[in-house]
């Protein structure tokens, strides 16, 4: 479903503690997310009587007139968020906010997902950020996902905007969900996560040389993806 919750993304801050460093999710959410009620989230473009600025015949029509071969529009201010999405915003440690989908949206690269679709990839700051977008099952366009990846490490950690726990937690994630399935203590071994992110029911952190991710709560141990999401937490927070 699609929030009628939020406010314009371009006014968050990437100062530390902001929803943009702590907020990416990593598989599309289903159909009937998809299909639900929307919201626009994302401020408006500034109209224009300039007819070059105005869209394309394909932009304007509506969503039931699309098909999947119509590439999406690049107006932010089209697009609600679909609650899968917005969910994760609210998760501690992902690192893209309203703002970064916005700039995705206008500015990034567009590519053909077999899987996901559409999506947006913008690289900023070593890292590069990658929103999933839908429109031929709604009514109108939704986010229906976005995740970040470390696209340069040395720039990542050279950027203002990221510290090293920053990159590592985005490393780990990342490497949790490109084979979920499979266990990966080799890639978790060399990365420090001092900060816990969220997956599943577990706020996760890492330890330089452990080849798992431990729970902060319930001290559990994990080496996949799937490990921590087919297992609740019942630590201290009561869950």
């Amino acid at each position: 479903m699609a929030s009628r919750q939020g406010g314009p993304g371009d006014a968050e801050s990437s100062r530390p503690g902001s929803t943009e460093r702590r907020t990416a999710s990593t598989t599309a959410p289903a159909g009937a997310e998809r299909r639900a009620a929307r919201s626009n989230p994302f401020p408006a473009e500034p109209e224009t009587t300039d007819p070059r600025r105005r869209g394309s015949a394909s932009d304007r029509r509506s969503g039931a007139a699309r098909t999947a071969e119509d590439p999406p529009i690049r107006d932010p201010g089209r697009y609600a968020l679909t609650d899968h999405f917005r969910k994760r915003l609210e998760q501690p440690g992902r690192y893209v906010s309203t703002r970064t989908v916005s700039d995705a949206i206008r500015r990034g690269q567009l590519r053909w997902n077999r899987t996901d679709g559409w999506r947006f990839a913008l690289v900023e700051g070593g890292v590069r950020f990658v929103v999933v977008v839908g429109d031929t099952e709604t009514n109108s366009p939704v986010v229906v996902t976005g995740w970040t990846e470390v696209a340069d490490r040395e720039a990542a950690l050279d950027a203002r905007r990221w510290d090293p726990v920053d990159v590592d937690t985005i490393t780990v994630r990342a490497a949790l969900s490109e084979s979920a399935s499979a266990p990966i203590p080799d890639r978790i071994r060399p990365r420090t996560v001092t900060r816990p992110f969220v997956v599943g029911d577990h706020r996760l952190k890492t330890e330089p040389g452990e080849p798992y991710v431990r729970c902060a709560d319930c001290g559990c141990r994990f080496r996949s993806k799937d490990a921590i999401t087919s297992r609740g937490c019942h630590g201290r927070s009561g869950r």
